[in-house]
């Protein structure tokens, strides 16, 4: 199935931005806890109105991820989830859902299939960019040019501890958005918003003109109210599969609604 697509995606984040101020941003591990799954997850996003999903291929050692994708990543390859798998589900979804998809993974993944193959199986799949959180931009060039060809969007990270000349260089190569990286660590753990996330952003912001996503710790409708006007786009991780995993479905659509809802 190959997927048809129009303008690129900052273009599109753009134009979403003009109607309202804040973006969702959610995630899922394909294949966990199984692929039925995970369309019925894909569904909620959709009729909740969330505008981007990072669709992540599992990894033996997904090092940015915590304990629940860790978890997450680990039973999915048990299972069994191969790339046809993967791109399967991500065309279906990119012709089905009215949200933008965006590949999350490791290198390694990436690497195995080769750089004009990953971006030409993504674009075909309708996916609109990607994110490799162990691959610096200034060792990315070959993917990068992959991509520019197709119209996709590599997705870099910045983080708090980068320096400003960093910063700079990282937001040098920026398309689509940036991942700003809400601390240093891993995914999943609680971030206090009042400690110096409105001047990390701000230094972001001096960094690169495209949107900027903050993640790492934004769980709750509060922290989402809260980075209206700081960030373009707020971006759900560990706590969506916590509570996929604790309330049940009907609990995650009223989850992923209330989210949203803190986003007009």
């Amino acid at each position: 199935m190959t997927v048809t697509q129009g303008v690129d995606l900052e273009s599109h984040l753009r134009r979403r931005l003009e109607k309202k101020p804040l973006l969702l941003m959610t995630h899922l591990v394909v294949g966990y806890p199984s692929l039925e799954a995970n369309w019925a997850m894909l569904e909620a996003m959709d009729s909740a109105g969330v505008d981007l999903v990072e669709l992540q291929m599992p990894f033996s050692e997904p090092i940015a991820d915590g304990p629940s994708f860790v978890k997450a990543n680990h039973d999915a390859i048990t299972a069994g989830t191969p790339w046809d798998a993967y791109f399967d589900l991500a065309a279906r979804a990119s012709e089905r859902f009215s949200f933008e998809i965006v590949f999350m993974g490791y290198y390694n993944s990436v690497f195995t299939m080769g750089a004009e193959r990953f971006c030409e199986k993504l674009s075909e799949a309708g996916m609109r960019g990607f994110i490799v959180p162990d691959l610096p931009p200034e060792e990315a060039a070959d993917l990068t040019a992959a991509a520019r060809d197709r119209e996709l969007a590599p997705i870099f990270i910045m983080t708090p501890a980068n320096s400003e000349a960093r910063l700079a260089e990282i937001g040098s190569h920026a398309s689509g958005f940036v991942y700003c990286a809400a601390r240093k660590g891993v995914t999943g753990r609680k971030t206090d918003l009042s400690e110096g996330v409105a001047a990390f952003l701000e230094r972001c912001r001096t960094a690169t003109s495209v949107p900027l996503g903050l993640g790492f710790g934004i769980r709750t409708a509060d922290d989402v109210r809260e980075l209206r006007g700081l960030a373009d786009i707020a971006i759900i991780g560990t706590a969506g599969l916590d509570a996929w995993e604790g309330l049940g479905a009907d609990g995650y659509r009223q989850y992923l609604k209330d989210l949203v809802a803190e986003t007009v």
